[in-house]
């Protein structure tokens, strides 16, 4: 029996050996299911998969394996890996970035299911490595696998080679995964849910595969840039024409291949002499050029394209860059030559042998392709729900942003995705709102085109998938949950829930036309916001921006609190990007790409990389309305000075509502009536419900792009206008009938109160100016909860007194008012000088009686000049006390009758009662 045993585990461990040390997908494969069939353990049981297997393969190259994986999976967010207990999960392509993202699924505690087209690990272009994806890859044991991983300074690994890496960590730890198999598209749960509740499945090829009857509730597509998701759109961002080859040549081992050195990136700017004597012996003229020892000698270059069509690579010159290199245009033996002298010159001739290596289709792996296009998802997941059944869709590694791979990005912001949606699925699981879900994911995905080696957190020992260990300045809440509301895909009401594959059309895909943001519509945003900057015009993304003045200035148009561009010196490149870099990223969470210094160190920044990082700044203004632009439209610096200058609740909220901007009405519809002020108004509920109607009018067919801004604006001052009227005449109605608040115009000189006209007064009103300025004024008593009524009297332009007498009068009328109710006041104490007052919210607390001012509008407007002559009238008027009740009514009405007599001249006039 223990002999019995002891084979067993001794067959165990060779299957163990034989599965660390495969060489190929199929090996790997075919070594991993021998294995669980001598242990008796089935892949099915996910749970449990990786506990049993531990227990009972008891080997010393084992346990090495297993620490590493145990202390990884004993982080808290895994929650022993019960945290996604109930979640099933198929990932779409079997690539690093996919299997990277199984991993951490299962360590959650997901079902995980991939599915792979093919059976073969192909490829051998070699992948550039960031430090923290070095530690993360050795914390998952890369070298109990690949014993060669990242020796000393090698920072690469061909991407075959990390693929079986991630493929035999994902077994260990009970991912399923198909090969041969296809991904076709999504399948909808049925609408008869009362019988069998089928959920969401995955069409796929052959359609007898066992996985087309499983069912999943989160697919993670990361089958590259042919992402066969649908719903997903895609940005272009184009610059200069770039032409990139890739060569892959044999790898013998030898000691003379040993002693050749690699080219971790040379660049025409840093070594001139190199390329230009490239050029001169081999005739290739090249930008940068990329040499990697591994599996293969890998070269990567940037080749012009005269160059090109000099050697006859390239055999017609079009414009278009896909017919340009199609592989019709495209001599390959002379591609081949080309790739060949470019390695022999650029190791020195030190390589005996430049045999190509061979590809997946059995041809020389050399390759030509356009990297001058940058396409990344608009989103990075979204949300479906049919029948009752919701479906997770995200996109991670190229499928959800192509590398930029001068910067090896690949692979590092591959991971970074693939973290950042394990936690998204994590948030998914705990019964999170699917809107705040979205909402925080396309947070965190705003910055991953921003990330490089320098700009995330060095502490790698701390890495994990939540993303506040990754990204020093990621703000989770950057998005509202209403501002991701098109992403929840309900198939229900289409006015406020967007059908997202219905609005691309039948066939979604991500092609290379899709939603193309081409760089010459940043460039004149770009243009628009720098627009009368000293010392900044922006032609490109380029020179243009290299004293830094330019991004200062985007920054100080929407927020000159962050920046004093006055005080900026073009010559202190350094200083000045450093400032736009680090206010971008402390303010908006815009993180650099590069540092000031290493700006002001080169020729001109690299365009790429500008046209990545202003488009974060296009995509976060392009909706907002700069400060300055917003003040002018609305007035801010009257209505400030307005706001400032009151000094009662009651006269800030009618200052308040009385500043707000009004909409602009037709010529024919201006109203007639002029009050005391001056102000336009309208009378009735009939003009009110017109006003309203217009307003709505203009608010939903605003006269082009641009008023739909102002229309906006306007509707949000409109509700705070509602809101202080509210509120004003919550005050009015506490009001008491005497008021002590003091006024301001009381303690003003008569010729700043009369002569200067309030600022809101219309100045096409000429009438209403021709009119003597004491009329102008308002004689008021305390506030009242009433409205104040208007008389219309009627006009006679030839009557009207011309503007010098108006001023004449007014201030005789002045003098002779002060005079009377100076011998007044000693029989009326308690009475206020009357004042002539030109807002509403300054009231004097007295008011002369009717008697008294029928007898002074009386001999002004019959032209008695004399001073007698209107001294005897006012005191024939004038008695000593306030009249009865009753007798005020009736003087009120005799005052009206007198007033429309003698005002035959007067075009306006509001007398307030």
């Amino acid at each position: 029996m223990g002999d019995v045993a002891g084979e067993k585990n001794s067959g165990a461990c060779l299957l163990f050996d034989r599965f660390v040390q495969a060489g190929t997908c199929k090996g790997t494969l075919r070594a991993y299911q021998d294995l669980c069939e001598l242990v008796d353990l089935k892949p099915s049981d996910f749970r449990t998969f990786y506990p049993k297997l531990k227990s009972k393969l008891n080997y010393w190259k084992a346990k090495g394996l297993w620490s590493k994986i145990d202390k990884r999976a004993a982080h808290k967010d895994y929650k022993k890996g019960k945290q996604c207990s109930n979640v099933k999960c198929l990932i779409i392509g079997a690539g690093p970035c996919g299997l990277r993202s199984a991993i951490e699924l299962a360590l959650l505690g997901a079902k995980v299911v991939v599915v792979e087209k093919r059976d073969a690990f192909s490829r051998n272009n070699v992948l550039h490595l960031w430090p923290y994806t070095i530690h993360d890859l050795k914390a998952l044991g890369a070298k109990k696998f690949h014993g060669k991983f990242c020796a000393g300074a090698i920072d690469h690994i061909s991407i075959r080679q990390l693929q079986l890496i991630l493929l035999k960590v994902s077994l260990l730890l009970g991912v399923e995964i198909h090969v041969n198999v296809e991904f076709k598209g999504i399948m909808e749960p049925p609408e008869d849910q009362e019988n069998d509740r089928i959920g969401w499945r995955a069409e796929v090829v052959p359609n007898t595969h066992p996985v087309a009857e499983y069912e999943f509730d989160v697919i993670i597509g990361a089958d590259g840039h042919r992402n066969t998701l649908q719903g997903f759109r895609r940005k272009e961002f184009r610059g200069k024409l770039a032409i990139a080859i890739t060569a892959n040549f044999i790898n013998r081992n030898t000691t003379a291949e040993a002693k050749v050195e690699e080219l971790s990136g040379v660049a025409f700017i840093f070594k001139p002499k190199f390329f230009t004597d490239l050029r001169a012996s081999k005739g290739i003229d090249l930008e940068n050029i990329v040499y990697y020892k591994d599996d293969t000698h890998y070269f990567v270059m940037t080749a012009k394209k005269q160059s090109l069509l000099e050697k006859g690579v390239i055999l017609q010159d079009y414009p278009d860059t896909e017919m340009l290199l199609s592989r019709e245009n495209v001599d390959q033996e002379a591609l081949q030559e080309y790739a060949r002298g470019a390695a022999d010159f650029s190791t020195n001739h030190q390589l005996p042998s430049l045999d190509f290596a061979i590809n997946h289709y059995g041809q020389p792996d050399v390759a030509m392709f356009d990297f001058t296009c940058m396409y990344a998802s608009e989103n990075a997941a979204l949300v479906r729900e049919r029948h009752g059944h919701r479906l997770l869709v995200a996109l991670v590694g190229d499928s959800l942003l192509e590398p930029f791979w001068p910067m090896g990005t690949g692979c590092a912001r591959g991971f970074l995705a693939a973290f950042d949606s394990a936690w998204m699925i994590r948030s998914w699981a705990q019964g999170t709102p699917p809107l705040e879900v979205l909402a925080e994911r396309e947070s965190i995905y705003r910055l991953l085109p921003q990330t490089t080696p320098e700009n995330i957190n060095k502490n790698f020992s701390q890495y994990s998938i939540d993303p506040t260990t990754r990204y020093p300045n990621v703000n989770l809440n950057f998005l509202r949950a209403s501002q991701v509301r098109h992403l929840y895909d309900t198939g229900e009401a289409r006015e406020t829930a967007m059908d997202v594959e219905s609005a691309l059309g039948a066939d979604s895909r991500l092609t290379r036309h899709d939603s193309i943001m081409r760089s010459s519509k940043l460039l004149s945003w770009c243009q628009r916001q720098t627009e009368g900057y000293r010392g900044v015009r922006v032609v490109d993304f380029t020179g243009s921006w290299k004293s830094g003045l330019a991004l200062c200035a985007i920054i100080h148009r929407y927020r000159p609190d962050l920046i004093d561009f006055d005080s900026l010196d073009e010559r202190n490149v350094a200083g000045n990007n450093q400032l736009a870099f680090d206010v971008a990223e402390r303010e908006f969470g815009i993180s650099p790409i590069i540092t000031g210094q290493e700006v002001a160190g080169v020729a001109d920044p690299d365009k790429l990389s500008m046209v990545m990082y202003l488009s974060q700044f296009y995509e976060m203004f392009r909706d907002t309305l700069p400060p300055a632009e917003y003040n002018k439209l609305m007035g801010e610096d009257d209505r400030s000075a307005a706001l400032l200058s009151t000094k009662s609740p009651i006269s800030f909220l009618s200052k308040l509502g009385q500043t707000i901007s009004r909409k602009r009405t037709p010529r024919d519809k201006k109203e007639k009536e002029v009050d005391g002020l001056g102000k336009r108004r309208r009378t009735g509920q009939k003009a009110s419900d017109e006003e309203e109607m217009q307003a709505r009018r203009e608010d939903r067919w605003g006269i082009g792009n641009g008023e739909r801004r102002a229309d906006a604006v306007s509707g949000n001052q409109n509700k705070v206008k509602s809101m202080a009227n509210q509120l004003l005449a919550k005050f009015e109605e506490n009001a008491p009938l005497q008021s002590n608040l003091k006024r301001q115009s009381i303690m003003l000189p008569y010729m700043e109160r009369v002569a200067q006209p309030p600022s809101t007064r219309p100045k096409e009103l000429s009438r209403a100016n021709s009119l003597p300025v004491c009329h102008q004024g308002i004689y008021a008593r305390a506030p009242r909860v009433c409205p104040k009524k208007i008389i219309m009297l009627g006009a006679s332009p030839a009557a009207t007194p011309p503007e010098a007498r108006s001023q004449k009068l007014s201030k005789y009328f002045l003098r002779k008012w002060e005079k009377d109710f100076k011998k007044s006041e000693k029989t009326r104490p308690h009475e206020q000088l009357p004042a002539v007052i030109s807002s509403y919210d300054q009231l004097p607390a007295e008011q002369p009686s009717i008697s008294e001012r029928a007898s002074h509008l009386a001999a002004l407007f019959q032209g008695q000049s004399d001073k007698s002559q209107v001294t005897r009238h006012a005191c024939e008027g004038s008695v000593p006390h306030r009249p009865a009740r009753g007798s005020r009514r009736q003087a009120k009405c005799r005052l009206s009758q007198e007033v429309v007599k003698s005002l035959k001249g007067a075009t306006q006039y509001h007398l307030h009662l």
